[in-house]
């Protein structure tokens, strides 16, 4: 099937009340991620890389950065009638937000109706991985099924974490789909695994459109698509799964192959960038095949200043991004994102420095997230003290400190 009959919906309207105070001034899908992306950039360098150029995505909380970030950063060609377009909340059937993932979709049936394709994707905007679409859509037209839901293999001893698919013996139609069971039944061809759902969809368009306005009238429902989309096409025997584990992206190895991060919490949201400094990371940023598209401002390179005695600037295990200036001060096993300035004799170990974060010379920063434009001092130390930094900072169940965007900080 051509893609040019297909709709790509991306739900990026999540608040992500569990990575706050990341989320306090934007929406979770705009958070930066690994120096120079944002989270949606993710799922739409997948479309984009999987040929599917007509992409809406749903915004609403808080998404003035989100907007931004994809009005500037993703233009295609309006010529051949490609487009990535950013849609906030427009109470189109009323003066309400959206009551969930299902409400969110039959709030903007309009878009649906502009285009009349026959089949929609419909992805999350908040994970991290890299996972070629073309093959779902194949195995979901190829099938005749009316939903076909992407999953992940977890362990069993996880079921109680994830939405759980449960299938038919042959392991392809879905005949239970369960939230955070633990009761969960292994899989026909691995009883010691399970089918987490991934959150992504892709539906026939008509089937589509009828369950929504059947989700719509009943008031008992959460409307919410995973909770009560999928499980009214499992009653009727329409919904299949896609094992994740199937799909090959371009430029992918073994190692790397099947990779995927749900980065909803703080402690989670850290590990995940925390991968990508390892001299070999699981996840692959440098992989051309299936590049991660991104946009950012024109800044000049990274810059690393002094070689003076113990005045040098250096950085080990480390992703530093364009104006970057290590100036006398080391980084080691961080992220540094664009803008980012240590002074001399500063320390920055383990820990994520969001744009513009200044160090003031001789500061300590150990296991942190430090959002953007905060001066840490000089002097200051962080992730030394726990019990000091939870009285003025967030600090996570795994000792991560996390400094909100603009926060003023005492020595």
């Amino acid at each position: 099937m051509t893609t040019s009959r297909i709709l790509a919906i991306v739900l990026a309207g999540g608040e992500g009340k569990r990575l706050m105070p990341l989320t306090a001034d934007r929406a979770k899908p705009a958070v930066p991620f690994g120096g120079i992306y944002r989270l949606v950039d993710f799922v739409l360098s997948n479309l984009a890389n999987g040929g599917y150029l007509k992409i809406v995505v749903l915004t609403q909380y808080k998404s003035h950065s989100l907007d931004r970030h994809v009005s500037r950063t993703w233009r295609l060609s309006a010529m051949l009638g490609n487009y990535v377009t950013p849609v906030p909340a427009q109470q189109r059937l009323g003066p309400r937000w959206f009551a969930g993932s299902a409400d969110a979709l039959f709030q903007n049936l309009n878009l649906i109706y502009d285009e009349l394709p026959e089949h929609c994707i419909v992805f999350g905007a908040d994970h991290i991985y890299r996972m070629d679409p073309q093959q779902m859509v194949r195995q979901h037209v190829d099938s005749g099924a009316d939903v076909t839901v992407a999953a992940i293999r977890q362990p069993l001893t996880m079921a109680d974490q994830f939405g759980v698919i449960e299938t038919d013996p042959a392991g392809r139609r879905i005949v239970a789909f369960r939230e955070k069971p633990t009761d969960a039944i292994g899989l026909p061809d691995a009883p010691d695994q399970i089918y987490a759902s991934m959150g992504n969809y892709v539906f026939k368009t008509q089937a589509l459109i009828d369950a929504l306005r059947e989700d719509a009238l009943d008031p008992s429902s959460r409307h919410d698509l995973g909770g009560d989309i999928i499980p009214m096409f499992v009653k009727a025997g329409g919904a299949e799964v896609y094992d994740f584990a199937d799909n090959v992206v371009p430029g992918s190895t073994e190692r790397d192959r099947g990779y995927w991060r749900d980065v909803g919490t703080l402690d989670a949201y850290y590990e995940a960038n925390m991968d990508l400094v390892s001299a070999h990371p699981v996840f692959n940023l440098y992989n051309s095949h299936w590049p991660i598209y991104t946009g950012h401002d024109p800044l000049p390179p990274a810059k690393f200043v002094h070689n003076d005695g113990d005045r040098v600037g250096q950085a080990h295990d480390s992703l530093v991004s364009p104006g970057v200036i290590v100036s006398g001060g080391t980084a080691c096993r961080s992220i540094l994102s664009p803008g980012v300035v240590m002074h001399s004799h500063s320390q920055v170990e383990d820990s994520v420095l969001m744009g513009g974060v200044k160090i003031g010379r001789g500061a300590i920063v150990r296991r942190a997230i430090i959002d953007k434009n905060v001066v840490v001092p000089d002097g200051a130390r962080i992730g030394l003290d726990l019990e000091y930094d939870r009285s003025r900072f967030a600090v996570t169940r795994a000792g991560v400190v996390v400094i909100a965007k603009n926060e003023i900080i005492d020595r």
